[in-house]
This record gives C-alpha cells, sequence and structure tokens, in this order.
C-alpha cells in the first residue's frame, strides 16, 4: 500500500486534482500505462495530468473512476478543474487553449477572420470591440494580450506543432484595420511561414462552391490522445471528439485544401497583398 502523500489545499485546483490522482493511482499500485489500459490516451497525457499542466477529459475521468472504484470522485470534478482555469478567453474555448499547446498538428478553416494564432494586436482588438461593445478598455486589453499570448507557441523550436491555416481570399481584399495595420498582420503571416512555422493557404473568391462553407473549424492532433475538432460561432464554441463526426470534417478539410492556391502560390499572394496595402493600394481581385 502506497503511503499518502499530504495535499496542500491552497495549490491550484488543476495541481491538487492531479496530486490526488496520482496518491490514488499509486494506492492501487498502477503504472501510468496500467491506469490507462482500455483507453484512448497516452502515458505523457496522463502524466501531465497528475503535474496539474492538463485538464481531465470526461470520458478519460469516467475511465479512472471505474478503474480505481473512486465512485465518480473524477468525473466530479472535472468541472471544478475547468472553472479553475478560466481567464481572459471565453469559457468555451478553454479545452481549445489547452489542448493547443500539446497539439501535434493544428489544422485551421478561417473564412470571415484571420485566426487568432495569427492576429496582430490592432486586428485582435477591433474584433475584441465589435464582439464586446459594453467592456472597459482594459478589460478589452487583457482579451487582446491573452489572445497574442497564445502565438508564443510558434517560438518553441522543439515542441511547435505543424500549424495549416486555409483562409478565404476575401480576408485579403476586405480589410477591417487601415491599409498599414493590415500590411502590418500579412507580414506577420508572411514571417512565420518563412521561417516555416506556419503553411497559409488561400482559397479563391471565384472558385465556386466548396467544402465546409457554413463553417469554421480547428482539426488538432496529439501524439497522446485522440483527435479533437472545434467548431465556432460568435458567441459560442463546440468541441468535437467522436471519432466518425472528427473523420467527416477531416475528409472535408482535405478536399478544402485541395480547391486552394498552392502553398507556395497562397505565399506570393499574400505578400503581394501586403505590399499593396503599404503603398495605399487595394489588392487586385483574382479573375
Amino acid at each position: 500500500m502506497a503511503r499518502r502523500k499530504d495535499i496542500d489545499g491552497s495549490m491550484s485546483v488543476p495541481t491538487f486534482y492531479g496530486k490526488e490522482l496520482r496518491w490514488k493511482r499509486e494506492a492501487a499500485g498502477l503504472s501510468l500505462e496500467g491506469l490507462l489500459e482500455g483507453s484512448f490516451y497516452g502515458k505523457s497525457y496522463l502524466s501531465d495530468i497528475e503535474h496539474g499542466e492538463r485538464r481531465m477529459p470526461l470520458d478519460l475521468a469516467r475511465h479512472v473512476d471505474r478503474v480505481l472504484g473512486t465512485d465518480k470522485f473524477f468525473e466530479r470534478n472535472c468541472e471544478d478543474v475547468r472553472r479553475a482555469r478560466r481567464g481572459p478567453h471565453a469559457a468555451y474555448f478553454e479545452k481549445v487553449l489547452e489542448a493547443e499547446r500539446h497539439a501535434e498538428c493544428i489544422e485551421e478553416w478561417c473564412p470571415s477572420t484571420f485566426p487568432g494564432l495569427l492576429q496582430t494586436a490592432s486586428y485582435a482588438r477591433v474584433l475584441v470591440r465589435s464582439a464586446h461593445p459594453y467592456i472597459t478598455d482594459d478589460e478589452i486589453e487583457e482579451k487582446v494580450q491573452a489572445r497574442l499570448a497564445r502565438a508564443r507557441l510558434f517560438e518553441d523550436d522543439h515542441s511547435a506543432p505543424e500549424y495549416w491555416a486555409v483562409l478565404h481570399e476575401s480576408l485579403l481584399l476586405d480589410p477591417i484595420v487601415p491599409p498599414g495595420e493590415m500590411a502590418d498582420l500579412l507580414d506577420r503571416i508572411v514571417e512565420l511561414a518563412e521561417r516555416r512555422r506556419i503553411t497559409p493557404q488561400i482559397v479563391p473568391r471565384n472558385c465556386g462552391a466548396y467544402p465546409l462553407m457554413a463553417a469554421a473549424i480547428t482539426v488538432m492532433t496529439f501524439p497522446d490522445a485522440p483527435p479533437l475538432l472545434y467548431i465556432e460561432a460568435s458567441y459560442s464554441g463546440d468541441t468535437i471528439d467522436d471519432p466518425a463526426l472528427v473523420r467527416q470534417y477531416r475528409k472535408a478539410y482535405d478536399r478544402l485544401r485541395a480547391v486552394a492556391l498552392s502553398p507556395t502560390a497562397s505565399l506570393a499572394r499574400i505578400k503581394s497583398a501586403a505590399e499593396d496595402y503599404r503603398n495605399g493600394e487595394q489588392p487586385v481581385r483574382l479573375e
């Protein structure tokens, strides 16, 4: 029988429950692999949970409760951990915020706005103000800085995920910020692409009907967990891990990528638009 270690109740909620999980697992005489047997998760995933660095998904919490005989303890406390992680981001985005830090690959389709990971401060500020017209300037800035902080994952040479962004051409042609700020945004995308941190592709406005016309999605894959799909609207978002539905969206995303310009042609298009905005000109539409 493992000797119970004292658990400091003043520590963060995710760390508290992570330590509780580790104690109960060791008390049951199980290794990380032993506890995970019969689940779809990997050893590193569970280790991150035990160190308070990752939230426990509901399906894994139910698996753990079943194996350890903990009478739904971890299932009941999933919500506590989720609330404890809440910050300037919307509650429905919390799972994605954590997942993208552990993702092996992130693939986004953004038909109406540039994705958060690629936004500059001025672009993010305009979007936040339009979505939340009655919050204070300080609250706006908090949300903007939280959004920009997500892009730090591109700065780690060893753990940065592969990132693929499919963007509609209208994003280049219908700016929501002044020309100089639009040039800065596009320059940021070019800089990341030339450092081989991202791969952007442009869907031409004249391509006709194409897959996922009515949805903005993010597909994330992991080395130690099943893939996760995120779908977002203006004031809501939903994470989906149902394998059949994820596969369906995955196939649609691949078909969408097939109708887009090649990465090389897309990057050239972005560079050209950035130069036009710097010169005070409107980018020419592809015909």
